[in-house]
């Protein structure tokens, strides 16, 4: 209930000046669109090649942290295997050494993490960009007035229905890939 309430009011601030301060601007004039990003990003040629890209990324980063992974399980075998063959003090240092090696590879796997979401948040930073001229260019070429983020259930959801003919999606993407080769 609360977060419909929000929503109402998220509506109301952002729309209500917009129709406000237009007087000029009749009701049977008044044009508004909506937009999935998300989708532009997943459907056009240059954000699928941009997607892939960071796919790869991502694959050959994995395939390093499975192998260091694969490593570590292979020691720690190695180490219960032999333990019975050490002085305590031994077994003790071959423990405190594996000990830094997980936590030198979670480190890693850690600064992996970090570097993803770095690199994911640039590309979408710069096809936002991109995708938001591509949608200017429909949008004046269609005349319309405003045009709304439709979100997506990975995303914030603002728009809750709207009418299949005001959907500039596709539009957008054609544009996009236009102008994005």
């Amino acid at each position: 209930m609360r977060n419909s309430a929000l929503r109402k009011l998220l509506f109301l601030m952002v729309f209500a000046p917009v129709l406000l301060l237009s007087p000029h601007v009749q009701a049977a004039d008044f044009k508004m669109g909506v937009v999935d990003p998300q989708s532009v990003l997943e459907k056009s040629k240059a954000g699928k090649r941009a997607l892939d890209g960071l796919k790869e990324y991502v694959s050959i980063r994995q395939k390093l942290l499975a192998k260091d992974e694969e490593d570590l399980r292979n020691q720690e075998r190695q180490l219960k295997e032999q333990a019975s063959k050490w002085s305590d003090a031994e077994k003790k240092e071959k423990e405190t050494q594996f000990r830094t090696k997980v936590q030198d590879f979670q480190k890693r796997a850690q600064d992996f993490n970090q570097e993803l979401q770095k690199k994911q948040k640039e590309l979408v930073d710069e096809y936002m960009k991109k995708i938001s001229v591509a949608t200017q260019t429909v949008a004046e070429k269609g005349g319309v007035a405003l045009v709304v983020d439709k979100g997506s259930e990975q995303t914030v959801k603002i728009v809750i229905y709207n009418k299949d003919t005001i959907d500039l999606t596709d539009q957008v993407v054609k544009e996009f890939d236009r102008t994005n080769k």
